[in-house]
């Protein structure tokens, strides 16, 4: 039972980012971040990363931490999306010397926002699948 939730949970998981993803970056922050080439593999590779981003969150959740209602998934997503967030960006501040510190405050805000959401969705999918 824990893998069907695993794998059902990290799927809508993974949808409910990529559309967060959209919305954010493609709609609300579409003048502050590059946009990908439309005639690019890009959309499928960021569709790829939403995936394995939903169905990291939904192992942690389903293996590890029987994290199963909307504020502990919310909570923990949160978490998981400081953590990565700040991961992702001392690389990229290490590498790219033109990196915007502003830039990077914005997109970790947006990172624990979008993180604490699909947390929750995780979760209550989870708690409907067990």
């Amino acid at each position: 039972m824990k893998t069907k939730s695993f794998l059902i949970a990290g799927v809508v998981g993974g949808i409910a980012d990529f559309l967060l993803g959209w919305l954010f970056y493609g709609m609300i922050f579409k003048n502050t971040f590059p946009q990908p080439d439309e005639n690019s593999q890009a959309m499928l590779f960021i569709f790829l990363g939403c995936l394995t981003f939903g169905l990291f969150v939904s192992y942690i959740f389903t293996q590890w931490a029987q994290i199963s209602t909307a504020v502990t998934g919310a909570k923990a997503g949160a978490i998981i999306g400081l953590f990565v967030g700040l991961f992702h960006h001392f690389f990229d501040l290490a590498f790219n010397p033109d990196a915007a510190f502003g830039l990077v405050a914005i997109d970790m805000a947006i990172s624990i926002v979008m993180s604490a959401i699909i947390g929750a969705v995780i979760a209550l999918v989870i708690g409907k699948t067990q």
